[in-house]
């Protein structure tokens, strides 16, 4: 039984080809691509709108040197929650659910906002390291829990958005597989179940936005520390 539910996490393969490219360039086939007419169609009005208010939220709290990031952060959302939508679709693959891609997408990310740091204000980047007026014992431990600290970030961002993800698609398949089973014994238990279901994949919508939209701000919140 945990073999089967957790199969669902599995890299589909053809002929012993890895499919999880394609789970990850067929998001890209359904954005609507530009137009010159003055006049375009709903999709395409939305899109502009969503990438307009989300790079003016985003950027708000950033300066100029972070406007540079700004195609950057909104492909990626988009990306993100083009994923982790299709994910919710019956017979499809999730690639956001395996922590190799988010930890391929985390580090270096994460790395060039150190980079950054290290490289326009190298006194500020390491500041962050030892709090102003620590006490001289503390200093050797706290420069210490800085750096782990430091270096847990890509790590954090790649099990978040994993750990919610895969724990959705979980909870999904088990009340699923339980309105399966009673929907013959006990109808009412199956029908309280199916509302339930209808209701925690309302949820998971929710969530697969949410946890994209966290993933970039967080990044953006670790630029704004170095820039």
């Amino acid at each position: 039984m945990i073999l089967s539910l957790f199969d669902q996490f599995m890299s589909p393969s053809l002929l012993y080809i890895p499919l999880i490219v394609v789970a990850l360039t067929t998001p890209w086939l359904l954005f609507p691509s530009p137009t010159t007419r003055w006049t375009s169609n709903r999709l395409l009005s939305f899109h502009t709108w969503f990438m307009a208010r989300f790079t003016q939220q985003l950027l708000l709290p950033l300066g100029e040197g972070g406007h540079k990031w700004a195609a950057l952060f909104t492909s990626l959302i988009i990306f993100l929650i083009s994923l982790n939508m299709c994910g919710l679709l019956p017979y499809t693959f999730t690639p956001t659910t395996q922590l190799s891609l988010n930890m391929g997408l985390a580090v270096p990310l994460w790395l060039a906002t150190v980079i950054i740091g290290m490289r326009n204000q190298p006194t500020h980047a390491l500041g962050h390291l030892l709090p102003e007026g620590t006490p001289a014992p503390l200093i050797p431990i706290l420069i210490i829990i800085e750096t782990i600290s430091l270096f847990i970030r890509p790590l954090a961002l790649g099990v978040r958005l994993t750990a919610n993800l895969t724990a959705g698609h979980l909870l999904i398949q088990l009340i699923a597989t339980a309105v399966f089973v009673l929907l013959q014994t006990m109808p009412a238990v199956a029908s309280f179940a199916t509302i339930l279901l209808v209701l925690l994949t309302l949820l998971e919508v929710a969530v697969a936005a949410i946890q994209a939209y966290v993933f970039v701000l967080l990044l953006s919140l670790y630029l704004q520390e170095n820039i």
